[in-house]
């Protein structure tokens, strides 16, 4: 099976950057195009004959359109590219817009490398269910494609924990080489005990990795990194 071809759509250069790499990072997934601006994206769409985009990652707060108005443009003109919405939006009546348009998937800004990932893995395999020849034998086989595509939450928090503070460690987490829970605690403002907490959790949970952290008298201090 050939690679899903990528269109990044997102105003702001290091986290176009950003976004390109992370996508080339899972197996299976190729950019054809960055686009920061709706004119831009249109315009790369228009112009891929031939190699078509599969799947579009938009940023919905672009300079000259909003991401829906992009997404209602490429409806009108027939496009049944499948949109994964990369953006800070959190107004629910966009979100509702966004799934009237087909958006396939929504993905809040800050956020880690392992939710992105999750995210086109749960679309490659939704789309290799979708693209496979022949009909579905039963309603199962539907509810099993959708739940491939939506998805629940892989792991339910331990009793202590919120799923805020949980998204607020992960957002330090991934902005550091690689963070003690002494750290951790110093940047968001818990309890160096509770930050460990999380952190142990994000390492069960197969979010983050932990590892020695030499080079200081003593013990080695133990440092997380997300996945």
């Amino acid at each position: 099976m050939t690679d899903i071809r990528v269109l990044v759509v997102e105003d702001e250069p290091l986290l176009a950057e950003a976004h390109r790499a992370y996508a080339e990072r899972v197996p299976g997934f190729a950019v054809v195009g960055v686009a920061h601006t709706a004119r831009e994206a249109m315009a790369a769409l228009r112009q891929q004959a031939g190699r078509e985009v599969d799947l579009v990652l938009l940023d919905f707060r672009l300079p000259d359109l909003h991401g829906l108005e992009v997404c209602r443009a490429l409806r009108a003109a027939g496009s049944t590219v499948d949109v994964l919405a990369v953006t800070s939006a959190r107004d629910l009546a966009v979100v509702r817009t966004a799934v009237s348009l087909g958006v396939t998937h929504y993905l809040l800004k800050p956020f880690t490398f392992a939710a992105f990932r999750d995210k086109l893995e749960r679309y490659a395999e939704y789309r290799r269910q979708a693209l496979a020849a022949g009909e579905v034998a039963a309603q199962h086989e539907v509810d099993r494609m959708f739940a491939t595509l939506r998805g629940a939450t892989r792991h339910t928090l331990p009793k202590g924990l919120d799923e805020q503070t949980l998204q607020t460690v992960l957002a330090v987490l991934g902005a550091g080489p690689g963070l003690s829970a002494t750290e951790v605690s110093g940047r968001t403002g818990i309890s160096r005990v509770t930050a460990r907490r999380y952190l142990e959790y994000l390492v069960t949970a197969e979010r983050a990795v932990r590892a020695p952290r030499y080079g200081t008298p003593g013990r080695p201090e133990v440092e997380y990194r997300p996945v």
